[in-house]
């Protein structure tokens, strides 16, 4: 685990800890089986299903860790931490291209719970970082792979938004 802040959301923990959860009872189950059966094939030096089923239990042990890790260490989102007016994660936030006229509509969220295609941008993305701290009416220039965007933020809420992209 590197140094860099880690924020959630109430949302982004529960997840971790489901998925925590998931690992430690289902997967660590079925990798320790998969262990057993290839251990039955006889010679362990020459089994391909035996090192298969163990760099996964590898890659499952490490993974609990990391997931460990992040939940210990995570700073939780709480909208009273943040003005009201002002866009902060865990906000959801509307803004306008002021050039194309479409509308994007998301979350903003730390870099662990991202998920564009579902309405939930990073604060470390271009334009998630920008719109960090600016209210409702600001313009920001935004750096994307077309070119520098143009953005005014419409609206700020607490509100999950879902994501949707109009013109």
């Amino acid at each position: 685990m590197n140094d860099k802040d880690l924020v959630l959301t109430r949302e982004g923990r529960q997840k971790l800890e489901i998925e925590l959860d998931d690992l430690k009872t289902v997967h660590r189950r079925e990798v320790n089986e998969r262990i057993r059966q290839a251990k039955e094939f006889g010679d362990i030096s020459e089994n391909a299903e035996y090192e298969a089923a163990k760099q996964e239990q590898a890659f499952v042990e490490g993974r609990i860790m990391r997931v460990e890790s992040m939940i210990r260490n995570a700073r939780i989102i709480e909208d009273s931490d943040y003005a009201a007016d002002e866009v902060h994660l865990g906000a959801s936030v509307k803004v306008k291209d002021t050039k194309g006229g479409s509308t994007l509509e998301f979350t903003l969220v730390g870099s662990t719970e991202a998920d564009p295609k579902n309405g939930r941008l990073s604060n470390e993305s271009p334009l998630g970082h920008a719109l960090i701290g600016k209210k409702k009416g600001e313009t920001i220039d935004v750096q994307t792979p077309r070119g520098i965007v143009a953005y005014k933020v419409e609206s700020i809420g607490k509100k999950k938004a879902a994501a949707k992209k109009a013109s």
